[in-house]
C-alpha cells in the first residue's frame, strides 16, 4: 500500500515565501537583518535576555559547552536515551560523556536519577538535560541539586519549543538552552538552531565563536558607516552562523508557533482518548498540563506481552500506509560509546525497557483527526490479532 500518512510533514502555510523574497530582494543572503530579527523575536517569546542563532542545535550545544569551559578530561552527564548530538559535542572538546538512565514513563532526567549519578561520578563539571518529545524536565528540582554541587547546566531543548515547566518557558532555567530548527521540528528553518542565555559573558563568547572567533559580526562589518574593514580574530572559532534565507523561514514559523503547537496537542489528545486502554501498549507519561507540552513527538512502547515485536509492528503499520520512527536507539548501544566506555545494557534498565518496545506515531499540525483515528484503529487491530 502506498504511504498514506507520513511520519512527519512540514507546515509552511504562513509568510515563509514572503520573507524569503524579501531576503532575495535585499541582495544579502547570509547572516544579516533577518537573523538578528529572529534572535530578537525568539528571546522576547520565551523571555531570555540573549539569543544567538546558529546553523544547527548541534552547533548550539557545542558552543554552549565551550563557553562554560568544558575541555579535555572533563566529565559531562548526558542521558543514553537521546540523539547522538547530545553526546558527540562533549567529545569535540576532548571531554568524556558519563551516561545516565531516564524515567520510563517520560524519558526525562529526574532529581533522583541525577542525584544518584552525581554521587557515583564525582568530578562532574556539567550536566546535559534533554527535554524529551516536547515535555520539560523538572528544572525547579534539578537546578538546586546541580547548583549546590557547582555543576553547570546545559539544556538540550531540541524537542521543547514552545514548552513550559512551573509556569516558565524552557530557555529561562539553566546556564544555556539550545533549540533545534531542523526540518521536522516544531518550528523549522530547514537547518538551524538557537542558543539562549541570561548570562551576558556566555552569550558574548558564543557569539564570537559562532563565526571564526572574529570580534565583529559580518553584518556589522559590511553595513557600518565607518570606512573600516578591520577586525580581529580573538579565538579559533567555528563556522556556525545562520543565514538570512533560513532565518526568513524561521520568522514565519515563529509567528505560528502556538497555533501549530495547539494543532499537535489536538492530535495528542485524540491519541490518548483512543489508545488509553489499548492492551500491550504504554503511552507517554505526562507531568505537565497539555498546553505546557510542545508535542514534538508521540512515542509509545510495546510491552513484552505484545503479540508482535516492535520491528514487526513498524513493518505492519507501513504496509497499511502509516509512517513511524524510533526515538531512540540508546547511545549505550552505539558501537563507539559502547566500546570506548565499556557500557552495559544492565546499567540502564529504564532506557533498555523503552528501547525494546518503542516507536513514535505521526504528530504534526496538518494531521487530520480522521488520520489519528485510522492510525489508532490500525494499531489496536494489529495488537488484537485482527
Amino acid at each position: 500500500m502506498p504511504l498514506k500518512i507520513p511520519f512527519a510533514k512540514v507546515d509552511c502555510s504562513g509568510n515563509e515565501l514572503k520573507y524569503i523574497q524579501e531576503v532575495l530582494n535585499s541582495g544579502w543572503m547570509t547572516t544579516a537583518g533577518k537573523t538578528q530579527l529572529l534572535e530578537k523575536k525568539f528571546s522576547e517569546y520565551i523571555g531570555s535576555k540573549f539569543a544567538c542563532a546558529v546553523n544547527s542545535c548541534t552547533a548550539a550545544l557545542h558552543l554552549a559547552l565551550e563557553a562554560i569551559g568544558i575541555g579535555p578530561e572533563d566529565k559531562v552527564l548526558v542521558p543514553s536515551m537521546t540523539f547522538t548530538a547530545s553526546a558527540e559535542i562533549i567529545r569535540y572538546l576532548g571531554a568524556d560523556p558519563v551516561f545516565y538512565d531516564v524515567d520510563y514513563a517520560t524519558r526525562l532526567a529526574t532529581p533522583d536519577i541525577l542525584k544518584d549519578a552525581l554521587s557515583h561520578h564525582p568530578g562532574i563539571k556539567a550536566v546535559m538535560i534533554v527535554h524529551f518529545g516536547g515535555q520539560a524536565a523538572d528544572m525547579d528540582a534539578i537546578l538546586p541539586l546541580c547548583r549546590s554541587r557547582g555543576v553547570r547546566i546545559i539544556e538540550d531543548a531540541a524537542h521543547a519549543f514552545p514548552s513550559r515547566r512551573s509556569g516558565k518557558w524552557i530557555g529561562t532555567f539553566g546556564d544555556i538552552t539550545c533549540f533545534s530548527f531542523y526540518a521536522n521540528k516544531t518550528i523549522t528553518t530547514g537547518e538551524g538552531g538557537m542558543l539562549v542565555t541570561d548570562d551576558e559573558t556566555l552569550f558574548k563568547r558564543c557569539k564570537v565563536m559562532r563565526l571564526h572567533g572574529i570580534d565583529r559580526d559580518i553584518w556589522n562589518r559590511f553595513t557600518t558607516d565607518e570606512s573600516t574593514w578591520e577586525y580581529d580574530v580573538v579565538a579559533p572559532g567555528f563556522k556556525y552562523n545562520l543565514a538570512d534565507l533560513n532565518a526568513a523561514v524561521g520568522l514565519a514559523q515563529l509567528e505560528r508557533a502556538e497555533t501549530m503547537r495547539k494543532a499537535r496537542q489536538r492530535c495528542a489528545a485524540k491519541y490518548f482518548e483512543l489508545l488509553r486502554d489499548c492492551p500491550h501498549l504504554d503511552l507517554p507519561g505526562l507531568e505537565v498540563a497539555m498546553e505546557d507540552h510542545a508535542w514534538h513527538l508521540f512515542p509509545v512502547v510495546l510491552r513484552s506481552s505484545a503479540p508482535v515485536s516492535r520491528n514487526r509492528m513498524i513493518e505492519l503499520l507501513f504496509e497499511r500506509g502509516i509512517g513511524t520512527s524510533v526515538h531512540y536507539k540508546p547511545l549505550h548501544r552505539m558501537s563507539y560509546y559502547r566500546e570506548r566506555y565499556g557500557l552495559q545494557p544492565e546499567a540502564f534498565p529504564n532506557t533498555e525497557r523503552i528501547w525494546q518496545g518503542t516507536f513514535t506515531l505521526p504528530i504534526y499540525p496538518s494531521l487530520r483527526t480522521e488520520d489519528v483515528e485510522y492510525i489508532s484503529e490500525t494499531l489496536r487491530a494489529i495488537l488484537s490479532g485482527t
